[in-house]
């Protein structure tokens, strides 16, 4: 069985990518490649031109934070993020202060102390302060609560502001609709979808709600326009596509209000897959 299968995937300097799927479709494993952590049976993973299986090369280039984060029992917060600034390309010193604060972490508890989420937030603040160019999170923001996750991706604009790769895996749609420039869908092993977060909603269909007076709109044979559900003086329909043919037929009526919802990058993933998310 094939873990990834035909996986053709480029993310250019400077961008937030998204990295969706379920359990088992594949996105850990393409990490673990993109890591050197395993070895493709064909093809290669390479950051910034260099081959991922030569990790020393390689990690000069990314920091990653995994979902389950673990320490050093016995060194601090302090001693953890000390240790991990040495082995990364370089830290911005003053910024990491800055970040400690705002994740509100206690650097002076030994890793033993730590609970789930203070332990993320110790590789989150060591990743974003390292001026690695390549930031590789693999569900980060598991153990953070509401507050938390909002410095995340405040986190994350602002490494995108500096220049920084950001290779994002979540299964949080909220998250990865709010911070990413792209988004690539994967499904059993294969990428089934990449696209801008507008492009895909473009491709999927929109909700459109409207109200009017007089005769109604004919709307049953207007391309792009499906699921037409009609009341007394409304009507609401989907829309898949360029929306001047709908607008045309629309224009033979006396419309008061027109309400557009576009599909929730969840709504869209679930296009894909056909059941919930889990």
């Amino acid at each position: 069985m094939l873990a990834l299968d035909d996986l053709t995937l480029e993310v250019p300097a400077g961008e937030v990518f998204g990295f969706l799927g379920p359990n088992g479709a594949g996105k850990s494993t393409t990490i673990r490649l993109l890591l050197g952590l395993a070895r493709p049976s064909a093809g290669h993973a390479s950051v910034f031109g260099d081959d991922a299986a030569d990790v020393a090369r390689a990690h000069r280039h990314l920091a990653y934070v995994p979902a389950d984060v673990a320490l050093w029992p016995q060194l601090t917060g302090t001693e953890s993020l000390e240790l991990l600034a040495r082995t990364g390309p370089g830290v911005d010193m003053a910024y990491r202060d800055e970040l400690v604060e705002r994740f509100e972490l206690d650097v002076s508890k030994p890793g033993r102390a730590y609970s789930t989420g203070n332990r993320q937030k110790v590789a989150l603040v060591a990743a974003f302060a390292t001026r690695a160019p390549l930031l590789v999170f693999d569900e980060p923001t598991s153990g953070l609560d509401p507050l938390m996750e909002r410095e995340f991706r405040r986190a994350v604009g602002e490494a995108r502001g500096r220049g920084q790769t950001v290779f994002l895996s979540s299964h949080m749609l909220t998250e990865v609709e709010a911070v990413c420039d792209r988004v690539g869908i994967l499904r059993s092993g294969r990428l089934v979808e990449v696209a801008t977060v507008a492009d895909l909603r473009r491709m999927h269909r929109a909700e459109i709600t409207v109200t009017y007076t007089g005769a109604p709109p004919r709307m049953d044979t207007v391309p792009g326009v499906e699921s037409v559900h009609t009341a007394p003086g409304s009507l609401r329909f989907a829309l898949t596509g360029p929306p001047g043919p709908a607008l045309q037929a629309l224009a033979t009526s006396q419309v008061a209000t027109l309400t557009v919802r576009e599909p929730t990058l969840e709504e869209i993933f679930l296009d894909y897959y056909g059941e919930p998310v889990r």
